[in-house]
């Protein structure tokens, strides 16, 4: 069996927009349900959430019933041993391609690379522990440990004023294939907590799209606001979520009740 390539990574190369969507819920049903939906991408979400090692595999499992389908799963960290392990374990899963929050500096983006990577000549200094697990089908895919390096997507998310400052440094560390703008926190970080929207973060993050593109990454975002992510495709963001599960639950519950409830008798 040959070792499966990533399609989300190609796609990012050919400059193909890929269009995803969030899964907070750590169930399997959700997942696909979403999946059968047809986003090219999902993002199962292990830093915001409660999704564990084990939840996060199930998910795994089920999103690869359908393969137009590309799964993305976030670390809940990615520095020091501990996201060094993380790194690790969520790459003997089966997880091609990593979303690595809170990434300031290109020395810690290097650092994330080393630790996703397999020791060698193509390993940008690897140190990735050599055992594939699930990854290599226990040996079914014989070449795994030689494609693995190749295979790989590695996104790092700048969130706060420092990541901001230094995006061409972090765009210009080989090993990363794209920089995801974290709207939230770095709305926090700019002074705007709660307010994405501020004409400041919208320009803010206009300016840093289209300088990740110039840099020649894949620039990404996230927004449950349909008319905000085709202005993020527009700006050139290649990889854009257009929803998390959560936020459409919450939405369209409320939605429902707000439409009943005058139909409610009196007390």
């Amino acid at each position: 069996m040959e070792t499966p390539l990533n399609p989300f990574k190609q796609a990012l190369l050919e400059k193909r927009q890929q269009i995803g969507y969030w899964l907070n819920v750590p169930n399997t049903t959700t997942a696909e349900v979403c999946a059968s939906a047809g986003f090219d991408w999902l993002l199962i979400d292990g830093e915001h959430t409660t999704h564990s090692l084990q939840t996060i595999l199930h998910q795994l499992q089920t999103i690869a019933a359908y393969p137009g389908t590309h799964a993305v799963a976030r670390l809940p960290m990615g520095h020091g041993h501990v996201g060094e392990m993380l790194i690790k374990q969520y790459l003997d899963m089966g997880v091609q391609t990593l979303l690595v929050p809170m990434v300031d500096t290109p020395e810690q983006a290097q650092a994330i690379v080393r630790a996703a990577r397999y020791p060698g000549p193509d390993g940008l200094g690897g140190i990735r522990g050599m055992a594939g697990g699930r990854a290599a089908r226990w040996g079914r895919y014989p070449r795994y440990v030689h494609d693995a390096n190749d295979r790989l997507c590695i996104l790092v998310q700048a969130e706060t004023r420092t990541a901001i400052e230094n995006l061409e440094a972090i765009a210009e560390v080989d090993g990363v294939d794209g920089i995801f703008i974290g709207p939230a926190d770095l709305s926090a970080s700019m002074g705007h907590r709660g307010n994405p929207g501020h004409p400041e973060m919208q320009a803010l993050m206009e300016d840093a799209t289209r300088r990740i593109v110039r840099a020649g990454k894949a620039a990404g975002n996230l927004t449950p606001d349909e008319a905000t992510a085709r202005r993020y495709l527009e700006w050139g963001a290649t990889f854009v979520a257009v929803g998390l599960d959560t936020v459409t639950l919450a939405r369209e519950t409320s939605r429902l009740v707000s439409a009943f409830a005058s139909n409610k008798p009196a007390p």
